[in-house]
């Protein structure tokens, strides 16, 4: 069994076949799908699949590109929506310096705040980080946040080397297929396999073969794929493994 650990069924570009890219999933072999919430609205949808579907679980948060229009109100309503018996984590937040579309003032308030709202919780945290590993460690680091991932690795050595320090998982997507994704790749080498998560991130990033059209979690069986590559096992193994985090980290 695989399972996706992030991806955004709730997003338009599945508003037409949102059924059907659910049903291949599972034909698939995908067993288990995290919804992650990147907006308020976002999180309810996301609670909402949660209800209508038994393998698919949620996530709320609040994405730090949405930071300056988040204020207390919006909050108080991820924190109501965590009282839902499927919200398995708090995420996607974090920090994002590279598009700038809110101001870096602005993430670390709400990143703080959601990390607040995860440790009263008990929430693992899916940590997004785009151009921003310092200020990203400082923060879990003062804040003691050892229960998280993060998702879509896509820093250097010493961030991963700090980021396992802490304790935490971390996902690679499936821009680990590309032709000139040989770094990701060296340092997916260096993640031991029971930190490592799968992940879609659909629907972004689809895998190399695909790239120009829209991603969904069945092809997350094609980052399995490298990912065995990767480690020298079978697919199955690295299925496993994965899955088996996936289940501890979440508590699924």
């Amino acid at each position: 069994m695989l399972t996706d650990t992030h991806c955004h069924l709730d997003f338009p570009d599945y508003d037409n076949d949102r059924r059907e890219v659910i049903h291949r999933a599972r034909q698939e072999g995908v067993g288990c799908i995290i919804n992650i919430g990147s907006s308020l609205r976002g999180s309810q949808e996301g609670v909402k699949l949660s209800k209508e579907y038994d393998f698919i679980y949620a996530s709320v948060g609040i994405h730090p590109h949405e930071a300056d229009k988040a204020d207390k109100e919006t909050i108080e309503k991820i924190k109501r929506l965590t009282e839902e018996p499927k919200v398995v984590a708090i995420g996607e937040i974090g920090l994002d310096y590279y598009r700038g579309i809110s101001s870096p003032e602005n993430q670390r308030r709400l990143f703080l705040n959601l990390l607040e709202l995860a440790k009263f919780k008990s929430l693992p945290v899916i940590i997004h980080c785009r151009q921003a590993q310092a200020d990203t460690y400082e923060i879990l680091k003062n804040n003691n946040i050892h229960n998280g991932v993060v998702h879509c690795f896509s820093g250097d050595e010493d961030f991963l080397n700090k980021c396992l320090g802490l304790g935490l998982y971390v996902s690679f997507t499936c821009n680990l297929t590309y032709k000139k994704a040989e770094n990701l790749r060296s340092l997916a080498k260096l993640v031991p396999q029971e930190r490592l998560l799968l992940e879609t991130d659909a629907p972004f990033l689809p895998p190399e073969g695909l790239r120009g059209r829209r991603n969904e979690p069945a092809y997350v069986r094609y980052l399995a794929d490298d990912l065995a590559r990767i480690k020298g096992v079978y697919k199955d193994v690295i299925a496993q493994i994965t899955t088996d985090n996936a289940r501890v980290l979440f508590r699924l």
